[in-house]
This record gives C-alpha cells, sequence and structure tokens, in this order.
C-alpha cells in the first residue's frame, strides 16, 4: 500500500538545481522511490557528483544530470532540448533552481533585483511553459503529471532580512502556483510549492554551515531545530506520487511552524 501511494516506479521527474541542497534531497528520495531522475544546474560536475552519489546508494531508480541555466531564455531552451533528447515523457517537474541576494535597505541595487527575479521567477515560468506540452500529454485521469515549485517561508511572510528581491520572487511563485494550478487542472497537470524555512544548503550556508549555527537557527523556529532532508523528502513524494494526486494550488509550509509565529498576545501585558 506504501509504494502504491507514495512509489514513483516508472516514473520520470526534471529537478533544476538538483547538485545541492533541497534540490539534491528531492533527487535522493525520488530515485529511491522508483523515479528515472534528470538533474540540472549550472555547474555540471557539481550535478555528476551528486548523480553518482546518490546512485551509489543503490537506489530503485536512477539519476542522470546534465548542465543547464534557466537565467535566460537561450538557456531554457537548451535545457528544454536536453530533456526531450533525453525522454517524451515527464510526469514531474521540479522547479528548484533559485539564488538570493543580500543587501541593507539603502545599498541594494538594480542587479540585486533583476538577476533574482529572471531566476526565480522567469525562469520557473518560461521552463514550466516549453516543458507544458510533454507533462500534458504525461498526465492521465487520475494520476496527473505534477510541477513543484520552491517557494519559501520568507515568500509568504513579511521576512525580508535583507533579502528583498528574493522574498518577493518568492511570494510571486506562490502566486503563479496558484494561477497555474487553477488553469492546468483540466489538463491533468497538478501545480503546488513547497514553502521551506531554514535547511542546511548553499543558499543558507551562511547561517547553517556548521552544526552549532544550525542549532542556533533552529532555536528560533517553534520546533527547534532546522529541516531535515527526510521533511523535504517526504513532502515532495507525497505531492508527486499517488497520495498527492488530488491536491493542486496548495503552498505547503515546511518550516517547522514559523508560519504560526505572530505578534505578542494582543491583551498580554494586561493579563499580568
Amino acid at each position: 500500500m506504501l509504494n502504491d501511494l507514495f512509489g514513483l516506479s516508472g516514473k520520470i521527474a526534471v529537478i533544476t538545481g538538483g547538485g545541492s541542497g533541497i534540490g539534491a534531497m528531492m533527487a535522493h528520495g525520488f530515485a529511491h522511490a522508483g523515479a528515472r531522475v534528470i538533474i540540472c544546474s549550472r555547474k555540471l560536475h557539481q550535478v555528476e557528483e551528486m548523480a553518482a552519489q546518490i546512485n551509489d546508494t543503490n537506489p530503485s531508480g536512477s539519476v542522470e544530470a546534465f548542465s543547464g541555466d534557466v537565467s535566460s531564455e537561450e538557456g531554457i531552451d537548451a535545457i528544454t532540448a536536453e530533456v526531450l533528447s533525453r525522454t517524451d515523457k515527464l510526469h514531474i517537474l521540479v522547479n528548484n533552481a533559485g539564488i538570493s541576494w543580500g543587501a541593507p535597505l539603502g545599498q541594494f541595487p538594480h542587479m540585486g533585483w533583476e538577476k533574482v527575479m529572471n531566476v526565480n521567477v522567469a525562469g520557473l515560468f518560461h521552463l514550466t511553459q516549453k516543458l507544458l506540452p510533454t507533462l500534458i500529454a504525461s498526465g492521465v485521469e487520475g494520476d496527473p503529471a505534477r510541477v513543484l515549485n520552491l517557494g519559501s517561508v520568507m515568500g509568504k511572510h513579511p521576512l525580508g532580512d535583507g533579502a528583498y528581491s528574493y522574498s518577493a520572487s518568492k511570494a510571486a511563485v506562490h502566486h503563479l502556483t496558484a494561477i497555474l494550478g487553477k488553469e492546468l487542472a483540466g489538463h491533468q497537470v497538478t501545480v503546488n510549492a513547497l514553502a521551506p524555512g531554514p535547511f542546511q544548503s548553499k543558499m543558507t550556508a551562511f547561517a547553517t554551515a556548521n552544526e552549532d549555527q544550525a542549532k542556533a537557527v533552529g532555536g528560533d523556529v517553534p520546533l527547534k531545530r532546522i529541516g531535515k532532508p527526510s521533511d523535504i523528502q517526504g513532502a515532495s513524494l507525497f505531492l508527486c506520487s499517488q497520495a498527492g494526486a488530488y491536491v493542486t494550488g496548495a503552498i505547503l509550509p515546511l518550516d517547522g511552524g514559523i508560519h504560526l509565529i505572530t505578534g505578542p498576545n494582543l491583551f498580554g501585558s494586561a493579563m499580568g
């Protein structure tokens, strides 16, 4: 029953930014669930090394890699051509590639917006658009094709932390997820997003690179820890397997309860 619900045997998945961090966590989970996983990122050696590492764990599926860049129209066209040269089916597209930019409010550069929005929003939209015919052809009633986008807790709540364009881009990802979820449901394609809190990755290495830092960051999370690979794997398998076939347009908080944090109790001081 568990394999029927959460297995991905026979499925083909593409994960952008799959060489490290959350993308690599997903690739590992998908491969062990039986999928043929195709990962890409700008750094070919990184995705090739990650594919080899995962394949060395003897998954029931497999991982393969190529170099791809979602920051330009030409790069997206090249990714599309490479994917279609490898397969005529695509059951799962994970738009995981993303970048950030941090600077104080008065010094935040225009380039910090242009570059981040190009990758995190325009790249996500246009790659989905290019691969959509193959996704539509691969989805069936009761088992639709899946698009899974990477949002962020910072895109859902006013948590700037100097990463203004990153937070705004992730809010756009959430909204696009809802729009595409509505528009593509009739084509047997679901579109959902994860909104992660802190996980160990290249993007968060400045704050989570070692265990002491990770523990300190986790101390500010309601569940008192940062996320683990199994948290990402469980959530993404749910949304991309038979278990999540009836879910679309959802933004799944994966943040240990950060999205529940509000201000102090309204009348706390008066109550003593």
